[in-house]
């Protein structure tokens, strides 16, 4: 936990806390993050059909995300919802086509939609920061219809363990048009635990303190599900990157676990939600980029020293 005036002191604490070397690698499904060579996250090239981050460890070695359906199901978790795989990045209305959820069940009758991991560009280890960069196609039964570069960078300070990912969509094929659904789209499937439905303790806050069902649809600077994981306090902000295209966005946070930033609904969130979003449509040749950074932390952490925390993450970062 930080204090909300230690902003002076946050760059030196992270170099104490980032002491042991943060490192990436090649594996059999993808690839996989350690520090100190104990794991922290995985990246999958695929899982149903997308790649994601999966699984994710906290401060506290304990999984940060819903582990159904790529692991054995905790204490706790539901069954529900199978596309929602820890997490990842995707959208339900993309030319009319829904790369939301799984392959089949979306858009014109037996269309299937993937996004497709084409290579690794880079993987970079060792210091305070690991770097993964992918390039993926969006196909559409095997008809490219757009692709992305993810840069995703991994790191651990003061505050816990995070992840920093930036997506680039390019229309590379033609014109391409993100349209306005609830369904999408960087999104974490939180701990069973966790869920506020669950009634242990979970709760979702806002940086405007909307909590809950209030904080559905609005926008927001970042948003913080907290509740206990293993029986101890626990959390995960998403902050929305200054950087990052319609920031601050909506939020297709849910009470049952789903915690996803989506800057293309508009018609599904309250009408008084804030932030005017809607369909995009990005001509041929240009680029939007999307900015999260998620923050796993163990603890309890306030609004005021959220707030703080999304001040220091603002700032360039060190590689």
């Amino acid at each position: 936990m930080i204090l909300a005036g230690a902003l002076v002191s946050a760059v030196a604490l992270s170099r104490v806390c980032s002491a042991e070397a943060i490192s990436v690698k090649e594996s059999k499904g993808g690839a996989e993050v350690t520090i100190g060579g104990r794991p922290f996250a995985g990246y999958l090239i695929k899982s149903g059909h997308q790649p994601v981050i999966w699984p994710i460890i906290g401060p506290n070695g304990q999984p940060m995300t819903r582990q159904y359906p790529l692991g054995p199901r905790l204490p706790g978790e539901k069954g529900d919802h199978p596309h929602h795989r820890s997490l990842w990045f995707g959208h339900g209305l993309v030319n009319g086509l829904d790369f939301w959820m799984p392959p089949g069940s979306g858009g014109p009758a037996g269309k299937h939609n993937q996004i497709v991991h084409r290579e690794f560009v880079a993987l970079k280890s060792g210091g305070q920061v690991a770097r993964i960069v992918t390039r993926n196609d969006w196909t559409s039964d095997a008809t490219k219809i757009c692709e992305d570069l993810r840069t995703i960078n991994f790191g651990v300070d003061q505050n816990g363990r995070w992840i920093d990912f930036a997506v680039d969509i390019l229309a590379s094929e033609a014109d391409v048009t993100f349209g306005d659904t609830e369904e999408g789209s960087f999104a974490v499937r939180v701990p069973g635990t966790m869920e506020v439905d669950a009634k242990r303790g979970g709760e979702i806050v806002n940086s405007q303190g909307q909590k809950n069902t209030d904080a559905w649809g609005r926008a927001s600077e970042w948003v913080d599900y907290r509740g206990p994981v293993d029986g101890k306090p626990a959390g995960i902000v998403i902050f929305s990157m200054p950087d990052s295209f319609r920031k601050p966005c909506r939020w297709h946070v849910r009470p049952y676990g789903l915690f996803a930033a989506n800057p293309f609904g508009q018609r599904d969130f309250p009408a008084d939600g804030g932030n005017k979003q809607g369909r995009i449509k990005i001509k041929k040749g240009d680029t939007i980029r999307l900015h999260f950074r998620v923050l796993f932390y163990a603890g309890e952490l306030s609004r005021d020293e959220i707030a703080a925390v999304y001040k220091q993450y603002a700032l360039p970062m060190a590689l």
